[in-house]
């Protein structure tokens, strides 16, 4: 085990994190009441479990420092590199729970964006502290995008979990038995599974072919111009727009990007700026979230969160 300190760049709170997820369907997050974030899932090139214990310690500028307790599953052996790039591998591991927590992006600038737009400045003050958490990894939320499609979200949360508990690797961290969900190959080498259709096994298949090769990563999708990865995403059997810009937002954590086809965080986005719902299309809200840059994936994520029930219920509304 590793211990690795992660120092947020402008306000960050876990506890905010963990009641995100609380109500966020496709996390069915349980177990954060200690105020430890529990996280398992396989490291990038799919040769390890990640498994990481996270807390923060209590300031009352919203910046305390976050430690991650990092475990590799198998242990990496002394001297032997992780893959043909040389990465090491604790390091990539923390790269993850940083990326998943929005704290490898500079967050100093973000609470300016309140003098600029009073709209943001209340969902400040709704969710102080409040960053993206994203997915484990691009690959996950491909898998989620493929799963989710034309089904309830509960029942898609259920298939997903249930992968994880019959292919994927059993950890303990801190004290709870988690299940990382199945890396890249072991996804490739099922052939049929309770709630998936032969169609969106294939997809499944897919999406696993082109984490293999390197097309999901998550600092490669962040490198490049947006619109050029939405693009190539969508050559992925099954991802479409919304899917697409899914897992950049919120699978590789694109910090500045604002959602074109997400019907409800418009209407959100409509509502409390009191424009007219019907009337509003999506180039007019997106000159309104130019005001949002460099962080407009962040306040569409906040928007959502006000709007959405599941989770204002558990964030005390």
């Amino acid at each position: 085990m590793k211990a690795v300190v992660l120092t947020p760049r402008g306000p960050f709170s876990l506890a905010a994190s963990l009641r995100f997820l609380e109500g966020f369907t496709p996390a069915r997050y349980e177990g954060g009441h200690d105020g430890v974030l529990r996280l398992a899932f396989p490291s990038d090139d799919g040769r390890f479990t990640v498994a990481s214990a996270v807390q923060q310690e209590q300031t009352t500028d919203g910046t305390g420092a976050v430690r991650a307790e990092i475990t590799l599953h198998p242990a990496p052996s002394p001297g032997i590199p992780a893959s043909s790039a040389d990465n090491d591998p604790w390091e990539t591991a923390a790269a993850g729970v940083a990326r998943i927590l929005s704290l490898d992006v500079d967050g100093a600038r973000f609470p300016a964006l309140a003098s600029a737009d009073p709209v943001v400045a209340g969902l400040m003050q709704e969710f102080p502290g409040l960053r993206p958490v994203c997915f484990n990894s691009p690959y996950e939320a491909a898998v989620w995008a493929v799963i989710g499609h034309r089904v309830r979200m509960s029942h898609a949360a259920a298939v997903k979990r249930l992968l994880a508990q019959r292919h994927g690797e059993r950890v303990e961290v801190a004290g709870q038995e988690l299940f990382a969900f199945p890396a890249p190959h072991i996804l490739r080498a099922i052939t049929s599974f309770p709630g998936l259709t032969e169609v969106k096994l294939q997809r499944l298949h897919a999406v696993a072919d082109a984490a293999a090769a390197g097309e999901l990563d998550a600092a490669s999708l962040r490198s490049l111009p947006a619109q050029d990865v939405l693009v190539a995403l969508q050559e992925l059997s099954g991802i479409g727009p919304f899917s697409a810009e899914l897992i950049l937002i919120r699978g590789a954590g694109h910090p500045d990007l604002f959602p074109r086809h997400e019907p409800r965080l418009h209407a959100a986005m409509a509502a409390v700026h009191g424009l007219d719902g019907q009337a509003a299309g999506v180039p007019e809200l997106a000159r309104v979230a130019e005001r949002w840059k460099p962080y407009r994936s962040w306040v569409a994520l906040l928007l959502r969160a006000h709007a959405d029930p599941n989770i204002t219920s558990v964030c005390g509304r």
